[in-house]
């Protein structure tokens, strides 16, 4: 199974999609992952991403396409998880496209929904595991009395810089502009499923799920 997990900054695109990883044995490509993972990986499609990254040069799509295009390659697993990617309407006809040429496709799109306040209320209480990137929420699942990360152990915690009301509501003003016509364009093709995003990580766990066996 392919699928696009799709929603604002803060959503729980990640945490669901480790969840899916290690209850459905399905690949998440994160494109920042896999930015960080060409960039060292000494190979040509690595270097040309190093050297852009290296400018302060922004990655083009077509570069993203040919890192997924690699992925697809590989071992298929359960199925992929696309986090991050598609952004943009030109980069959602370009995995489609990809996607087609390699005889794969895409099973699902869950949408999940956030209000906006509860959005800034939970990303402002948000930190992560230094070591793992495992995320804590001061709120709904703080760090651990004992100071150490359940998924690692790890003992440093930090939270982003950017994790703050006025650039959140940026980072908002920015996924409504460029990514929310990607729910429209999905919802057109038959794949949207949405969800409630707010509750606890295994409410949402268990919607997602809904979704996607419905």
């Amino acid at each position: 199974m392919n699928i696009i997990l799709l929603g604002p900054p803060g959503a729980g695109k990640g945490t669901q999609a480790r969840i899916l990883v290690d209850g459905r044995n399905m690949i998440q490509l994160s494109t920042g992952d896999m930015l960080r993972e060409a960039r060292t990986s000494g190979t040509e499609m690595g270097q040309k991403v190093a050297a852009i990254m290296d400018a302060g040069e922004l990655v083009t799509d077509e570069i993203v396409i040919g890192l997924i295009r690699e992925k697809l390659q590989g071992d298929k697993a359960g199925g992929f998880i696309f986090d991050g990617f598609p952004r943009t309407l030109a980069q959602a006809d370009a995995l489609g496209n990809l996607l087609s040429e390699m005889g794969e496709t895409l099973d699902a799109v869950v949408e999940m929904r956030v209000d906006d306040e509860a959005l800034v209320a939970r990303i402002t209480a948000r930190s992560t595991c230094g070591n793992c990137g495992e995320v804590y929420n001061d709120i709904t699942k703080p760090i651990p009395a004992d100071g150490k990360c359940t998924n690692c152990g790890g003992t440093e915690f930090k939270r982003r810089a950017d994790d703050n009301e006025e650039s959140l509501k940026t980072r908002l003003m920015e996924y409504y502009k460029k990514t929310s016509p990607l729910i429209g364009y999905y919802y057109a093709k038959g794949d949207l499923r949405s969800v409630d995003g707010l509750g606890e990580i295994d409410e949402v766990k268990d919607r997602i799920a809904g979704a996607l066996d419905g």
